[in-house]
């Protein structure tokens, strides 16, 4: 697909018309029919289907403890797939539903507990005021760009430099893109009122997803080794080293800073059954 030997839309065909009958497809993939059929007026009893790979989860995430899924930030609790370091550097199919019924009854518990502990605060009003204002900026703005359409260049920009084969030059060139979608960033205008309004949403989003953004690309810079879903292509290889680190990244201000943490030491039995 890089080379650009892929479909129109950057991806593939994928022809199941050919190796199955109208009414096994219909009976086995009856929302995946559906879906072509009403979105792109696609026929895959009939006709091969452009497909291409996407990200679909996020393994890592927030660092909480593992008994109440708190985060440093006290008062913060975590659970599901924005706590990082369940599931390792892929996670298996299925798994995010165990997840998150076992680490999220964890969370309510913690924060129960932390509730309980605590008297109530007294309301930070300029701070409360400040935010608002800053909130509002999108809608009072007489002119500015589109937010749905900084939001497509942030999400081609990640496809494109941060996707599923990485690769230095390629990540620094994604950190490149993403300092330019920040200025536009700051710039969008949103139409219409507070109502339901998802354009306001997305130019609300668009502040916390270029963090992330900006951090997922560092971090792979960072981790020079394959491992997992997390595939480098100028370091094919697996490294013991990288195996035995967390990358971690925090906010310095308005800069992202990356560091290295060792991970802890597996219980014996864990390290026995994984030996085996």
């Amino acid at each position: 697909v890089k080379a650009g030997r892929g479909s129109p839309h950057d991806g593939v065909f994928l022809d199941i018309a050919s190796q199955r009958n109208a009414a096994d497809i219909r009976r086995k993939l009856p929302s995946m029919y559906h879906q072509f059929k009403e979105l792109a007026n696609v026929d895959i009893t009939r006709e091969a289907m452009e497909i291409g790979p996407t990200c679909h989860y996020m393994m890592g995430g927030i660092k909480v403890d593992a008994e109440t899924q708190s985060s440093t930030v006290p008062g913060l609790f975590a659970a599901g797939e924005c706590a990082g370091g369940l599931h390792g550097a892929n996670r298996l199919g299925g798994n995010s539903l165990s997840d998150l019924l076992v680490f999220g009854r964890r969370a309510g518990l913690g924060a129960a507990e932390f509730a309980k502990r605590q008297k109530f605060a007294e309301a930070e009003v300029r701070q409360a005021e400040a935010c608002e204002k800053e909130l509002l900026k999108p809608l009072e703005r007489e002119r500015g760009e589109n937010p749905f359409a900084v939001m497509e260049s942030l999400q081609k920009v990640m496809e494109t430099h941060c996707g599923i084969i990485r690769e230095e030059k390629e990540l620094c060139s994604g950190l490149e893109a993403l300092e330019e979608i920040k200025i536009r960033a700051q710039n969008v205008k949103a139409v219409g009122d507070r109502c339901y309004n998802a354009g306001w949403h997305c130019a609300l989003d668009l502040k916390n997803m270029l963090t992330v953004s900006e951090a997922i690309a560092r971090a792979a810079i960072e981790r020079k080794e394959s491992r997992g879903a997390h595939t480098r292509e100028d370091f094919p290889e697996s490294s013991g080293e990288f195996g035995k680190l967390n990358i971690v990244i925090h906010k310095e201000g308005e800069k992202i800073k990356v560091a290295k943490r060792p991970l802890p030491e597996w219980p014996a039995e864990v390290g026995e059954l994984i030996e085996k």
